[in-house]
């Protein structure tokens, strides 16, 4: 008789959840692990006080109740807002688009004159059927942002030209005639006190999790511990590549000490500009509004994905697409597997969808 009634592969949130969510049903899980901490990129480590996303800036946002409820069971949210400030050769700019942004662009004071001088610039491109991601976005906001705040960004973060994007990347903007820095719309948004490493000690609580394992270095072993298997990792991985690898983008973070209190100001400056080869620069005291002596900062470099580096975020063009589709279908017909997560369903999720997704899966399989 099989010892577990699931194993879970990644601690991540989706392998969390789902563990914790069927140990209080009664079934006995094992987490495993490649890496050396539980909690996949949520994972923060303390350095001089500070709690430092080790896997980049995140920010808990979402407008349904029941996930902001479940996730308050383990940690009290504090009132952090996302306000990210963009700096371009040196300026800076208010982030989402809205009316500070349009003031700093241009001087426009009233919501009249700022909606008047982007749809004098959306005319002027004549782009009425846009074909790439350029297009795309200066038919939406005009000529002066598109160029300021996003083209030289967008082709960092993606490692490609604007034109060789597809539009789809970027198909709604958020343009506010407000003076609205909060970036997110969502209802519900913080940080957890003290970290997100509280909420996964939470979920994981009475629960075996087995660290620095890879999977696939003894799968036979691993295949045939449990019952069930959850599946977090990356699926084409998982089927040996069998119609060939997905594609990612992948990211580098580069961490500094600084005998400073106060570095930017911010939680997360944006550097537009192509003079920067990172993206953004992060400040981690500021997401708990820390009084520390030091400051932590972190500089974000886009990276071209290869095996052996950090898969953050899916390339869905049409090409990854289709590869997916014909893995997912092999997913549908292995009734003793369950995929789950980002790299699983080769989706970009946010912290609260994931949790969403496992909830739902656990419910459907568990009732």
């Amino acid at each position: 008789m099989q010892k577990y009634d699931y194993l879970i592969v990644g601690s991540g949130l989706f392998g969390a959840v789902f563990a914790h969510e069927a140990n209080k049903r009664g079934k006995k899980c094992l987490i495993i692990d490649k890496r050396s901490h539980p909690g996949g990129n949520i994972y923060c480590e303390e350095i001089e006080g500070i709690n430092v996303h080790k896997y980049g800036a995140h920010i808990f946002h979402t407008n349904d109740k029941g996930i902001w409820d479940y996730v308050n069971q383990f940690a009290e949210f504090n009132r952090y807002t996302n306000s990210p400030v963009a700096n371009y050769n040196g300026k800076l700019y208010n982030l989402p688009f809205n009316m500070n942004t349009f003031y700093q662009m241009w001087g426009t004071k009233t919501p009249a004159e700022a909606w008047a001088r982007i749809e004098e610039q959306k005319a002027e491109s004549g782009i009425k059927n846009p074909q790439n991601l350029e297009e795309q976005a200066i038919s939406l906001v005009g000529k002066d942002i598109y160029e300021t705040l996003i083209k030289e960004y967008t082709e960092k973060q993606w490692g490609r030209k604007a034109i060789d994007l597809p539009a789809f990347i970027i198909k709604r903007l958020p343009v506010r005639f407000t003076f609205d820095n909060n970036y997110f719309n969502d209802k519900y948004q913080g940080i957890p006190v003290g970290g997100y490493n509280k909420i996964i000690d939470g979920l994981l609580e009475g629960i075996e999790v087995k660290l620095n394992v890879d999977f696939f270095e003894d799968r036979e072993y691993w295949g045939n511990v449990a019952e069930n298997l959850v599946f977090t990792g990356k699926i084409d991985e998982y089927y040996d590549y069998s119609y060939g690898k997905l594609e990612y983008r992948s990211l580098r973070f580069e961490n500094k000490i600084l005998d400073e209190e106060n570095f930017q100001g911010n939680a997360v400056v944006n550097y537009t500009s192509n003079n920067e080869a990172y993206t953004r620069i992060i400040e981690h005291k500021h997401f708990e509004f820390g009084t520390q002596p030091k400051t932590v900062i972190t500089y974000e470099y886009p990276d071209e994905w290869s095996e052996g580096k950090e898969s953050y975020y899916p390339i869905n063009d049409d090409t990854n697409s289709e590869l997916y589709r014909k893995y997912k279908e092999l997913a549908e017909k292995d009734n003793k597997v369950i995929f789950g997560g980002r790299l699983a369903e080769y989706k970009y999720y946010d912290m609260h969808q994931v949790i969403g997704s496992a909830l739902t899966k656990v419910k459907k399989i568990l009732q």
